[in-house]
C-alpha cells in the first residue's frame, strides 16, 4: 500500500470519531457582568463668594476652567485669566465663583463632576443657575464636560476650544455662547465653527461672537463684556425648552 493511500484510510479511520457540530445550539453563550469601580479624585480650588453671600438664600454659579498655562500646583496662577481674575477686585461680582485646577494637561470630567456635587452640597447654589466656561484648554473642557452632563447646567460659554461634533444633539438644547478670535493660531476657528454649526443642524441655537482681530487671546474682551453675565442671568436650567 502506498504511502498515500495509508494517509487517506488513516483519515477515513479518524473522521467518523470528530463530533458533529449541532445547528440548533449557539456556538457561544451570551453573559453578563456587573461591577462597581470606585474613582479617588482630587482637585484644589479658588472659591469666591459674594460680598453680600449670606444675605441670600441661592446664588447663581460660574464653574470656570482655565487654560493649558495655569496648569500644575501653583493655585495662584488660576488668577491670572476670567472670573477668578475679575473677582479679585470685583468684591460684588453677582456670582459664586469655583476655579478647579488641573494637575496636568486636560480636564477629568469625572473629577469635575464630582467636585460641582460637592460644591452644591456645601455652598448655597441655586442647581437651576449653574454655568460653565472655560478658555483654551480649558474651552474644550467646557464643551466635554458639558456633553457628558448637559443636565447639570443652564447655559456654557466655551472660548477658544473645540469639541466633538458629534456631541451636537447631547448640546442642542443648552443655551451656549461661543466666543472666538479670526486670526488664532492655537486653535484653528474652525473647531469653534464645526460645533456651532453641528449644534444649528441638530435643531440648536447656540450664539457665535468672533473677534476679527483677535489671536488666541478672545478670553479677555469676552470675560470683560457686562453682556455676558447678564445673558448668563438670563438662563436658568429650569426653564429651558419653554
Amino acid at each position: 500500500m502506498t504511502r498515500l493511500a495509508c494517509v487517506s484510510l488513516a483519515l477515513c479511520l479518524v473522521a467518523p470519531c470528530l463530533p458533529a457540530q449541532s445547528d440548533d445550539k449557539p456556538a457561544q453563550k451570551e453573559q453578563t457582568f456587573e461591577g462597581e469601580i470606585i474613582v479617588k479624585v482630587k482637585l484644589r480650588y479658588l472659591l469666591f463668594l459674594p460680598q453680600d453671600y449670606d444675605k441670600q438664600e441661592k446664588w447663581p454659579l460660574i464653574l470656570f476652567l482655565h487654560g493649558a498655562g495655569e496648569t500644575g500646583d501653583d493655585l495662584s496662577k488660576v488668577k491670572i485669566h476670567g472670573p477668578p481674575k475679575i473677582v479679585e477686585t470685583k468684591r460684588d461680582f453677582p456670582f459664586v465663583v469655583v476655579s478647579p485646577q488641573a494637575p496636568r494637561r486636560g480636564w477629568d470630567v469625572n473629577a469635575l463632576d464630582a467636585l460641582l456635587t460637592d460644591v452644591l452640597n456645601r455652598y448655597k447654589v441655586d442647581p437651576d443657575r449653574v454655568y460653565l466656561t472655560g478658555l483654551s484648554m480649558g474651552g474644550y473642557g467646557t464643551w466635554t464636560f458639558a456633553a457628558a452632563r448637559a443636565e447639570r447646567f443652564a447655559a456654557i460659554v466655551p472660548i477658544c476650544g473645540g469639541g466633538n461634533p458629534a456631541d451636537a444633539a447631547k448640546l442642542k438644547d443648552l443655551p451656549t455662547w461661543v466666543f472666538r478670535g479670526a486670526k488664532d493660531p492655537v486653535v484653528q476657528l474652525s473647531a469653534s465653527e464645526a460645533m456651532v454649526k453641528a449644534i444649528e443642524a441638530a435643531g440648536g441655537k447656540p450664539k457665535f461672537t468672533v473677534y476679527p482681530d483677535a489671536g488666541h487671546d478672545s478670553w479677555t474682551a469676552s470675560y470683560d463684556n457686562p453682556e455676558l453675565y447678564e445673558w448668563l442671568l438670563q438662563q436658568k436650567r429650569a426653564e429651558r425648552g419653554k
